[in-house]
C-alpha cells in the first residue's frame, strides 16, 4: 500500500499502481470529469501515470493555471498533427503552451501559411480532437530517438535530442502522431472543444539570428466553445484600450525614428500628466520623510564595474561612451542605485541619523532589441521613481512595512484594487546568478516574508524570481480587462552596501554597514501610464485627467458667458477649456465624449439668464442645469473618494 497525501492534508491508501485520475474518481466521479492535469511530489505527471511510491498529490482543473498549462501544451500536439497532415513534409521543431495560448514552430520548407489558412488549420485541429485520442507518453533510448528523426530528416528535433541524456527520453503519442516531449498533458483530445489560430510570424530557431528562420503559428483553445467567444471579445476590448492607440487618440507621447526606437516624446497633455503623477508621489513621499536627489545620466564605467549592474547589464547597455582623455569610460545609467550610493558616501553617518530616505525621478537606458520593444512597456529610455532607503538592520522591518503603505496608498488612488505580492527568492540551484553572501540572502529573504505576513497581504512565493543583488517583493496588478502585470517593487539589498563600502557609525562607536531598500511604486513612468490607460481606457481617476472638463457654447452669442465659466471654473482649482468652434453642439458634444473629458457642460441663453452651466458626465448621464458652485462640489467629492491623503 501507498500513502497519498492530498492538499487539504489528508491522507488516503491506495494499492501501488493507482493512477492520478483513479484517485480523483475515489474523491469524486463528478470532480474526476473536471480533472485534466496532476503533479505528484511537485512533479507534473499524466493522470494516467502510475504511482508506486507514498507522496504528495494535487489534481488540476481547467479553473488551475496549471490545468490550463497542461490544456494548452495539448493543443499544440494537436496543432503540430495538423500541420503535418495540411502541409506535407512540414518539419516540427517545438511547441509550448505560453500565456493564453500556445505555439508551434515549424519548417514548411517551400510552403507558406497566411491568414487564409487559418480555417482549414482550426478545422482540422477540431477534427483530430473530437477522435478523443488518449495521450500516452513512452520512453525512448537516445538511439532510437535519433534514428527516428535522422529518418525523418528533422535535424531540429536531432539538435534537441543530442543535448538530452539517454534515460531521460520520452515520446507522447496520441492518434497516428509522435512527439519528442517531456509530458504533461491532458487526458485525451476530446477535452478540447474550441481552437482559434491568432497568428503567424517569424521565428529564428532557438532564437539566434545565425540560425534558419522558422514560421511560427500561434494558437489558443478552451473547453468550451463559449469561452472562446469571451476570450475574442475581451481582446477586442483590450484592442480599443491599447495604450499606443489611445495615447496617440488623446495626444498623450508620440515616437520618431529620427529620435530613435524606444525613446518616447512626450507631448505637452502627457507631460502635464507625467508631471501630475510626479507630484502626487513627491507630496506622499516627503510625508514619509524622503529627499528628493538629481543624479546624472551617465556615469564612469567603474561605477557600474562596482555595482556589478555592468557584469548584469552590460549586453543590455548602450555601448561605452569614449572621451578625448584616453582609457576613459562612460555608461548611459541603466540604474539609479550606484548614484545614490555614492550620494549616501559623500558624509560620514551616525546611527542617530538613519534610516536615510533619498528618492529620484531618475532617467535610465537599456539598449533593449528592436525586436522586442512595444509601445510605452519596453523601451531604451525610461523614468523610474527611485528611492534608496539606507537603515540600520533594526529598522529594515519597520521601513519595509512602511513602503507597503505607500504602495498600497498609490495603487488604491489609482484605481488598482485587485493585485497579489510575489515575493521573489534567488534559485538555490542557481547561485551563479546573484552576488553577496548566502548569509545576507537569508537575511534578507527573512526580512520580506515577514513584513509581507504581518501586513497581511495576499502574496505567493517565486523562486527563481529575485534580482541579482536581493530577494524582493513584487506587486502583481490585475487590470480591468483580468490581465496581470508586474508594478511596484520593494527589493532589500546586503550587497551593494558592501560594495560600496557603506558605512555608519553605531552606538558602539564602530563602523557598521547599512541596509538598503529599493523601491519603486509606479516601476518606471512610462510603463506605468501605459498600464494605467489600458486598465482606464484613457478614462483616469478625476484626479489626475489633463483637463477635467470642457465648455461648449451653442452658439458665437453665448461666447463671453463660456469664458466667464471657465474663468470661474479655474478659480475654483478645476482644470478645464472652451469649444468655440463654429460646429454644431451636437458634433462638439461626440468630439468630447472621444476625448473622454469626464464632464461636459453646455451652455446657451437659458443657462446665461440663469447663471447656470448644463453639465453632462463622460457616457452620457444628464446633471441638468446647476450652479457653478455645486458643480464644484459634485468635482471636489469625486476627487476627495479616490485621493485622500497619505498618511504617512
Amino acid at each position: 500500500m501507498i500513502k497519498i497525501t492530498l492538499p487539504d492534508g489528508s491522507v488516503r491508501e491506495y494499492n501501488s499502481g493507482i493512477t492520478a485520475m483513479d484517485v480523483a474518481k475515489d474523491i469524486s466521479e463528478g470532480f474526476a470529469r473536471n480533472v485534466i492535469s496532476a503533479k505528484f511530489n511537485n512533479t507534473i505527471i499524466e493522470t494516467a501515470t502510475e504511482l508506486t511510491t507514498d507522496g504528495n498529490l494535487v489534481l488540476y482543473t481547467w479553473r488551475d493555471e496549471e490545468g490550463k498549462t497542461a490544456f494548452r501544451h495539448s493543443s499544440s500536439h494537436v496543432l503540430a498533427q495538423a500541420l503535418e497532415q495540411l502541409y506535407p513534409g512540414v518539419k516540427l521543431s517545438i511547441g509550448p503552451a505560453i500565456e493564453n495560448g500556445f505555439y508551434y514552430d515549424v519548417d514548411l520548407g517551400d510552403q507558406t501559411i497566411s491568414e487564409k489558412d487559418f480555417k482549414k488549420i482550426e478545422d482540422k485541429m477540431l477534427e483530430i480532437a473530437r477522435g478523443k485520442h488518449d495521450f500516452k507518453m513512452k520512453p525512448v533510448s537516445k538511439a532510437d530517438a535519433l534514428a527516428k528523426y535522422k529518418e525523418e530528416g528533422n535535424e531540429y528535433k536531432v539538435e534537441l535530442i543530442e543535448n538530452l541524456e539517454d534515460g531521460t527520453i520520452t515520446f507522447c503519442d496520441h492518434d497516428t502522431f509522435t512527439d519528442l516531449c517531456r509530458g504533461g498533458h491532458i487526458p485525451n483530445t476530446g477535452i478540447i472543444k474550441a481552437v482559434k489560430i491568432m497568428s503567424v510570424a517569424g521565428a529564428y530557431w532557438r532564437g539566434d539570428e545565425n540560425n534558419k528562420q522558422l514560421t511560427r503559428v500561434y494558437g489558443t483553445s478552451f473547453p468550451k466553445q463559449k469561452e472562446l467567444k469571451e476570450y475574442l471579445e475581451l481582446l477586442e476590448e483590450a484592442k480599443k484600450r491599447d495604450h499606443r492607440k489611445l495615447g496617440k487618440e488623446l495626444g498623450l507621447f508620440t515616437f520618431s525614428q529620427r529620435v530613435g526606437q524606444g525613446l518616447p516624446l512626450w507631448l505637452p497633455k502627457g507631460a502635464a500628466l507625467r508631471e501630475r503623477l510626479e507630484q502626487f508621489l513627491k507630496k506622499a513621499q516627503k510625508k514619509a520623510g524622503y529627499e528628493m536627489v538629481v543624479s546624472p545620466h551617465i556615469g564612469q564605467k567603474e561605477l557600474y564595474v562596482t555595482s556589478g549592474h555592468y557584469a548584469k547589464y552590460g549586453e543590455d547597455s548602450f555601448q561605452p561612451i569614449n572621451t578625448p582623455a584616453e582609457g576613459e569610460e562612460f555608461l548611459l545609467k541603466p540604474m539609479n542605485c550606484p548614484h545614490h550610493c555614492e550620494i549616501y558616501n559623500s558624509q560620514p553617518w551616525s546611527y542617530r541619523d538613519l534610516p536615510i530616505r533619498y528618492a529620484e525621478f531618475g532617467t535610465v537606458y537599456r539598449y533593449e532589441q528592436s525586436g522586442e520593444l512595444h509601445g510605452l512597456t519596453r523601451v531604451r529610455g525610461f523614468t523610474q521613481d527611485d528611492a534608496h532607503i539606507f537603515c540600520t538592520p533594526d529598522q529594515l522591518d519597520e521601513e519595509f512595512k512602511k513602503v507597503i503603505d505607500l504602495v498600497l496608498y498609490v495603487f488604491g488612488s489609482l484605481g488598482f484594487e485587485n493585485f497579489t505580492a510575489q515575493v521573489s527568492l534567488r534559485d538555490p540551484e542557481n547561485p551563479d546568478k546573484y552576488i553577496g553572501e548566502d548569509e545576507n540572502w537569508k537575511k534578507a529573504e527573512s526580512a520580506i516574508l515577514n513584513a509581507t505576513k504581518e501586513k497581511g497581504l495576499n502574496y505567493v512565493v517565486e523562486t527563481g524570481e529575485a534580482a541579482f543583488y536581493g530577494p524582493k517583493l513584487d506587486f502583481m496588478v490585475k487590470d480591468a480587462l483580468g490581465r496581470s502585470w508586474q508594478l511596484g517593487t520593494i527589493q532589500v539589498d546586503y550587497n551593494l552596501p558592501e560594495r560600496f563600502d557603506l558605512t555608519y557609525k553605531g552606538s558602539d562607536n564602530e563602523l557598521h554597514r547599512p541596509v538598503m531598500i529599493h523601491r519603486a511604486p509606479f516601476g518606471s513612468m512610462e510603463r506605468f501610464i501605459a498600464i494605467l490607460l489600458e486598465h482606464t481606457g484613457g478614462n483616469f481617476p478625476l484626479w489626475l485627467m489633463p483637463e477635467q472638463a470642457i465648455v461648449l457654447s451653442i452658439s458665437e452669442k453665448y461666447e463671453k458667458y463660456a469664458e466667464k465659466v471657465l474663468n470661474l471654473l479655474e478659480n475654483n482649482e478645476i482644470r478645464a477649456l472652451a469649444d468655440h468652434r463654429n460646429e454644431t453642439i451636437g458634433k462638439k458634444i461626440r468630439e468630447a465624449e472621444m476625448n473622454k473629458f469626464p464632464y461636459i457642460i453646455i451652455v446657451g441663453e437659458q443657462e446665461e439668464k440663469d447663471n447656470t452651466i448644463s453639465v453632462r458626465k463622460h457616457g452620457g448621464e444628464d446633471l441638468g442645469a446647476i450652479p457653478i458652485e455645486e458643480f464644484s462640489k459634485i468635482i471636489k467629492e469625486e476627487i476627495t473618494k479616490t485621493l485622500k491623503p497619505f498618511n504617512g
